[in-house]
């Protein structure tokens, strides 16, 4: 790739010659030509194109060419990762870097970043952020710190009659469908001589009721789910329904529980990391989060 085409001769009417062409390469394509090609790849493609040569690399930073990759909301992002910050010195390019980093807001209690490879937002919610029955009182629930989580701690229930955990979220998110999953782990996780163990002797009355999900957001859609939580020692990710942006003109609430509230039995030995949301199609990858 870059390299030169040779040129050829042809005989003219007088027995003279003449040269079709003369010798091109890859950088003799216009700048503009280039990047309007590069519209067409996704943007771990259009890294990978830019390494070709000089051309390619400037014709890669094009600001419109990563505004094309861009989500619809991206203005709205970056007030919240980064507030009233002047932004009129970076470039499209560096927008889009900064936005698939993990970017944390509301007092650290939330994350919003870009799939690198689609452009597509994702959110973590942490368990901080949400309202818990009872999350004052150390004799039911206690915040854990764990390397495991992406904000350093997750609520952990030691035993209580009625678990409620809430939460609500205000957010744009562009046109899409979207997934909405507690992960949560039964057992307490911790290291041990450097290496992790999962503590199950609290956990119990999660086999008798099943918990109960549910989701709605502010234009009237809703889901409700239950399922019983079983396994243990590793995290799981509980569908709590599914909701889609269609026509993306402001901010959405969205609301979302979980619930075990049959006081006949004690439950107790619950991890609670946060919530995941996530385009529906990423929903077979969700251990990356």
């Amino acid at each position: 790739m870059g390299a030169g085409v040779s040129t050829t001769a042809t005989e003219n009417d007088d027995g003279g010659t003449f040269s079709l062409s003369s010798e091109t390469s890859l950088d003799d394509i216009p700048e503009n030509c280039i990047s309007s090609m590069m519209m067409n790849f996704d943007p771990q493609e259009i890294c990978s194109l830019a390494r070709v040569n000089k051309t390619f690399h400037r014709a890669s930073s094009a600001n419109f060419v990563w505004e094309s990759k861009l989500p619809q909301n991206y203005k709205f992002l970056l007030n919240k990762v980064l507030g009233e910050q002047n932004l009129g010195s970076m470039t499209k390019k560096e927008i889009y870097a900064k936005l698939c980093q993990p970017n944390f807001f509301d007092g650290g209690t939330k994350e919003v970043w870009l799939d690198r490879s689609s452009g597509q937002v994702c959110m973590f919610i942490s368990s901080k952020s949400f309202k818990i029955t009872g999350i004052d009182d150390r004799r039911y629930w206690n915040y854990i710190p764990t390397e495991e989580s992406r904000f350093k701690s997750v609520a952990y229930l030691q035993q209580m009659w009625w678990v409620e955990v809430i939460g609500e979220l205000e957010f744009e998110f562009p046109k899409g469908n979207y997934s909405v999953f507690f992960k949560l782990q039964l057992g307490k996780p911790s290291k041990r001589l450097g290496r992790r163990v999962c503590n199950l002797d609290q956990v119990h009355g999660w086999d008798i009721k099943p918990v109960r999900f549910q989701l709605s957001t502010s234009d009237g859609q809703r889901s409700l789910s239950q399922c019983y939580l079983r396994g243990s020692r590793e995290w799981a990710y509980y569908h709590v329904g599914d909701f889609a942006i269609d026509k993306p003109n402001g901010p959405t609430n969205i609301n979302f529980s979980l619930a075990q509230i049959d006081c006949t039995h004690t439950k107790g030995g619950l991890c609670i990391d946060g919530v995941v949301i996530c385009p529906k199609e990423f929903t077979q990858g969700l251990k990356q989060f």
